[in-house]
């Protein structure tokens, strides 16, 4: 099965839990996957999104240090299956000893992926049973149809026509 990539939209809080949650949405704007992540991870992925520097290195940073140090980079960030109600992710490094797939969380993948400007793809089996279609644009259409629909009626309009 195909890869979709995402990229981040946004943070929030689950309101059913109040955990954390991050948003994923395809690059059409169509589809979004709200990951629940942890409170450090939200902090970690929040400061990425926003460039703030910190003044010592957090474990994302230690991360990205530890893989260019080592003369790789990473690739792409993969969240391929979920297995009651727990996603799962790979890191893909390119390295001199070929592509790596390390296990990881998505938590932690995608606050590496904000470091390191790279892609995030979610299998398509994970877009199909878990993702969220995004109405706004069709509901803002319709509305606006709507609105033309209204602005245009007459009063006769409403006369009930012999037959």
């Amino acid at each position: 099965m195909g890869m979709r990539r995402m990229k981040v939209d946004k943070l929030g809080i689950d309101l059913l839990t109040h955990d954390p949650v991050v948003i994923l949405k395809d690059l059409e704007g169509k589809r979004s996957l709200p990951i629940l992540i942890g409170p450090f991870e939200a902090t970690a992925i929040a400061l990425a999104l926003e460039g703030t520097q910190v003044p010592r290195p957090l474990s994302h940073d230690l991360m990205k240090s530890v893989i260019e140090a080592l003369k790789a980079k990473v690739d792409r960030i993969i969240i391929h299956d979920i297995q009651e109600n727990t996603f799962y992710a790979k890191v893909v490094l390119e390295s001199s000893l070929g592509n790596l797939e390390i296990d990881a969380r998505p938590s932690d993948s995608i606050a590496l992926a904000l470091r390191t400007n790279s892609p995030i793809y979610v299998s398509e089996r994970i877009i199909l049973e878990e993702t969220v279609e995004d109405k706004t644009e069709d509901s803002t259409k319709e509305l606006g149809d709507f609105k033309k629909f209204i602005d245009g009626l007459r009063p006769s309009d409403f006369l009930k026509e012999d037959k």
